[in-house]
């Protein structure tokens, strides 16, 4: 039998949720989880990031549009279907939305979103809520208009991008987690 703790269970049933209701989240378990992505490991304890926390609709249909509107003037034929479609939701309609930013000049800045990230996830899974990272704003946020939406927002204009969260409550039941075969090697 395999030993298990409550951590060690969390990592195990999170799964990414990419469909989502209506219901919005508590700011009560909002700011648990914004609070959990502060406590994470950060190069030298600078804390150059910022996490910006969306629950207003008309915002995450604005910026929705506005990622759209970038991957059409993409060469990629992939993100050109994603443009010309009306039903295409980048961050699947999840009610709360956040953005992890970091300082571009530290060569460490995504390491340190991406731990950020996983404790967003694994605090949000811990109070029953279904999350998912997301790339596409990371990829779009250098786009004129993007960019210019994002600093109205709030996002300091020297950082990137380097993931999203989206999170509310799943609408369907999550996928058993199969671990491929060959991806662990221990040396002793």
């Amino acid at each position: 039998m395999m030993k298990t703790n409550e951590v060690l269970k969390a990592i195990r049933d999170r799964r990414s949720v990419r469909s989502y209701t209506d219901s919005q989240i508590p700011e009560e378990d909002l700011k648990l989880i914004l609070e959990a992505a502060t406590y994470a490991p950060n190069g030298m304890h600078l804390e150059t990031w910022h996490f910006t926390a969306i629950q207003k609709q008309e915002t995450l249909v604005e910026l929705n549009r506005l990622v759209k509107k970038a991957f059409g003037k993409s060469d990629d034929k992939h993100l050109q279907e994603r443009a010309n479609n009306e039903n295409y939701n980048f961050y699947y309609h999840a009610p709360t939305f956040i953005i992890v930013s970091n300082d571009s000049g530290h060569w460490w800045a995504g390491m340190d979103c991406a731990v950020a990230l996983e404790n967003i996830f694994l605090a949000a899974h811990s109070l029953g809520i279904g999350s998912c990272w997301i790339n596409q704003l990371g990829s779009t946020c250098d786009d004129e208009e993007v960019r210019s939406f994002l600093t109205s927002l709030g996002i300091p204009e020297n950082h990137k991008l380097y993931g999203c969260a989206a999170l509310g409550y799943s609408n369907q039941p999550l996928k058993e987690k199969k671990v491929k075969e060959g991806t662990i090697t221990i040396i002793k």
